[in-house]
């Protein structure tokens, strides 16, 4: 295959960014998308100029590193699928193909492709977290819990913090990533005693942090690797309802 590349390049967030346009010849269509990518690193470093910055690590779809939005869409046009997982199969013959990092003001560039996300951090050092003894691990079987509840919080807990629904949401909104997270604790019997406090303690977190406000398009969902879905979001709604109300009258009496 040969390919058109048109890659973000910007040296850090103080300077202007730019596309840059590079053409590589005999892609292989077996080729993942990050591995097309190392090979035009090689072909640049071969050139004497400077590689492509970009983020990956487990390269299995596990880590959520590989934050790129290929052709406007985050993690590329497969549904479900992060980037490490895309396969050049998925493009022609001829194809140009835009790269862009993540388009988010709590995302500011590092370098080229590559964006601090670190503000994911601070929402889960609000409340991402279960208050418990130290010392020897619980017995597996001393809480039980119904299957429909774990079942629920391993499908929150499947978020893997990638913020692709931040780049896809035009108000730049952390909702879903956020709602996923006090789901996966809020559900279970461990995270019930902190259930209030982690519910205003993030969501403040996440306002700090700038993220918009979430406005229900939908292309949060749309864009997740993992499918979480918006109903995480509807949850994290009422439960925030709730425990600003409890807040309140806390407060008054």
């Amino acid at each position: 295959m040969k390919l058109t590349l048109k890659v973000w390049r910007q040296k850090n967030n103080q300077t202007l960014g730019r596309l840059e346009t590079y053409v590589l010849e005999e892609v292989s269509e077996d080729s993942s998308f990050l591995e097309m990518l190392d090979i035009l690193n090689e072909q640049l470093i071969a050139d004497g100029q400077t590689p492509v910055a970009f983020d990956h690590d487990c390269r299995e779809g596990i880590c959520g590193m590989c934050s790129l939005t290929i052709n406007g869409i985050p993690h590329g046009p497969d549904g479900g699928t992060t980037v490490c997982q895309l396969h050049m199969r998925r493009f022609n013959d001829g194809d140009t193909i835009t790269i862009e990092p993540w388009r988010a003001r709590p995302f500011p560039i590092i370098k080229d492709l590559v964006t601090d996300r670190s503000s994911f951090d601070h929402i889960m050092q609000a409340g991402g977290f279960i208050s418990v003894r130290t010392g020897s691990a619980i017995d597996a079987n001393e809480i039980p819990v119904p299957k429909p509840v774990a079942d629920y919080a391993m499908d929150a807990a499947a978020c893997i913090g990638c913020g692709a629904c931040v780049a896809a949401c035009k108000n730049a909104s952390a909702m879903l990533f956020t709602s996923a997270k006090v789901a996966q604790l809020n559900s279970l019997p461990q995270g019930k005693p902190e259930k209030d406090r982690r519910v205003l303690a993030m969501v403040n977190a996440m306002d700090e942090a700038g993220f918009g406000s979430c406005t229900n398009y939908g292309e949060c969902s749309a864009v997740c690797p993992k499918e979480i879905p918006l109903d995480m979001i509807a949850k994290l709604n009422r439960d925030y309802i709730v425990a600003q109300t409890k807040s309140i009258f806390t407060k008054v009496g």
